[in-house]
């Protein structure tokens, strides 16, 4: 009690500045007991701006009320650090709040990053200087928190606190730590860069993408057995994806798939066990190819693209005298790879439309025709019954679990249909525009899945008669059963599992 009253009478004293022993008596408070603590940790910044010649030994007294081992007088101690947080001082608090953003105790988290968000409106720049340097020097916890810190909080902050200065000293510290970040990482920073306002401009995106490159090595070879020369790749290209546009262009990274990657599809090491990783790999080069620019190989990268389509494409079944089709198991059609790889091929084939007539051998071209008639008469088998399945089904009934399934697949096999009608044209034309079926349904295209076809279709034109017998719709449990869409030897239901794991890496 005695120390308390002496404690409140120093507190009252109006002209505290010319008490200087009185303030040492509080600063020494710190090593007294409970109750000393907490009213130390209370009265310390109170007079903190009274007595500069004792600063370093006030910032250091309230250090250590917040590390110490009664959390109550912890968190008074963190609530209180901003009001140190003047001049030259700001540093050193931004630094000290950022280590102590290691605690494990959930309100005393919370306290930090109000600390820290408080600070932030004091002095940003000064704050951000704080969080950085311990980013870049402290212990693996503190970076780790501290990364998230900022990729969670600047966008709530406003445009006075994030001027262009701070967003530029933001970007400009934030390539100084990717040269040595982990994948995790360099997600989270990305997402910090990406919002900054400075950079939501061509060329700010097109320092987003060069600051992506320089992650994903694109100048080495590919090593695919290595599962992490491959994550890094895919982590680094799902980045780059967002910031493409027709005025920053994908070129770099879709060459790179096309000589490095597609050479080596069916030996890539997925580096999660339950990701297709051909079918992943095909997506992002999908989605990329609309926005590439000139390529200075872009025939060997066509050709290239060619070469795994017609991997991809099955020839038709062999025929026995007697014209029906040998007892070999028929082929299967894996339709989701081949939307990928022919959307890819039709965006590419627009820079180089005489590519199937000019650059493709006969023999070559005549069996590629073979295989795109027998899979357009297989699309039309499959398009008929999915959209016989959805017919009448609208709203809730297209939202179950099985009608998703349904809708996904109908997407797949009108885009192939469309591409297929374009590349069927003499010449070849590159003209219509699909939307890759992973990508959000509009709601005219939900409306017209929904309708079972009640607006126009697009079926190519009927074959000759003659050339009917190269297609048999395959017998079985995927033919048989697709009203009930049973898909347990298909790839329409790994396609949706693995649109699943795509949306959450």
């Amino acid at each position: 009690l005695q120390t308390e009253i002496m404690f409140y009478r120093h507190y009252s004293l109006r002209s505290c500045s010319s008490h200087k022993d009185a303030y040492q008596v509080i600063l020494d408070g710190v090593k007294g007991g409970p109750k000393e603590k907490r009213l130390a940790a209370q009265f310390i910044p109170k007079f903190f701006s009274s007595f500069p010649e004792l600063a370093d030994a006030a910032i250091n007294a309230q250090l250590d009320l917040c590390e110490d081992e009664d959390v109550s007088i912890r968190r008074q101690a963190i609530k209180e650090l901003p009001r140190f947080a003047t001049g030259e001082n700001i540093l050193r608090v931004a630094d000290i709040l950022t280590q102590l953003l290691q605690t494990d105790d959930t309100a005393e988290f919370n306290q930090v990053n109000a600390a820290l968000i408080s600070i932030f409106k004091i002095d940003a720049k000064g704050t951000l200087g704080g969080l950085f340097s311990q980013i870049l020097q402290g212990e693996d916890i503190v970076r780790e928190r501290a990364i998230k810190f900022l990729s969670t909080k600047l966008k709530s902050l406003p445009e006075d606190v994030m001027t262009k200065e701070v967003e530029e000293y933001v970007f400009t510290e934030t390539k100084k730590v990717m040269e040595d970040v982990t994948g995790e990482e360099f997600v989270l920073l990305m997402r910090v860069v990406s919002g900054l306002r400075v950079l939501q401009t061509v060329n700010g995106r097109q320092q987003l993408v060069e600051l992506v490159v320089d992650q994903a090595f694109l100048e080495q070879a590919l090593n695919p057995a290595d599962p992490d020369t491959v994550d890094r790749l895919l982590q680094c290209t799902r980045q780059a994806l967002p910031l493409f546009s027709k005025n920053v262009h994908s070129t770099r990274f879709v060459t790179y798939f096309c000589e490095h990657v597609l050479p080596n599809l069916s030996v890539l090491t997925s580096p999660v066990a339950e990701l297709d990783i051909q079918l992943e790999v095909l997506k992002l080069l999908a989605e990329m190819s609309p926005f590439c620019g000139d390529m200075e190989k872009l025939e060997a990268n066509l050709n290239m693209l060619f070469t795994k389509l017609l991997e991809f494409m099955p020839l038709p079944p062999e025929e026995v005298e007697n014209g029906e089709n040998s007892a070999s198991e028929e082929p299967k059609l894996q339709f989701s790879y081949v939307e990928c790889l022919l959307y890819g091929f039709h965006q590419l084939g627009k820079k180089l439309p005489d590519f199937l007539l000019d650059k493709v051998d006969p023999e070559r071209l005549k069996d590629f025709k073979i295989r795109l008639q027998y899979f357009a008469r297989g699309l039309q088998v499959y398009i008929r019954q999915l959209r016989v399945a959805l017919q009448g089904k609208t709203g809730d009934a297209l939202k179950t679990e099985e009608n998703k399934i349904k809708v996904v697949a109908l997407k797949i096999t009108n885009n192939i249909n469309v591409l297929i009608k374009d590349l069927f044209h003499n010449p070849p034309s590159y003209k219509s525009t699909v939307t890759l079926s992973w990508k959000p349904v509009q709601k005219s295209e939900a409306l017209e899945m929904g309708s079972g076809g009640g607006t126009k279709k697009q079926i190519p034109p009927q074959p000759r008669r003659d050339a009917r017998q190269i297609y048999n719709p395959p017998s079985g449990k995927y033919s048989a059963s697709i009203g009930n869409f049973s898909y347990g030897e298909n790839s329409f239901d790994e396609t949706t599992r693995n649109e699943r794991v795509y949306q959450r890496l």
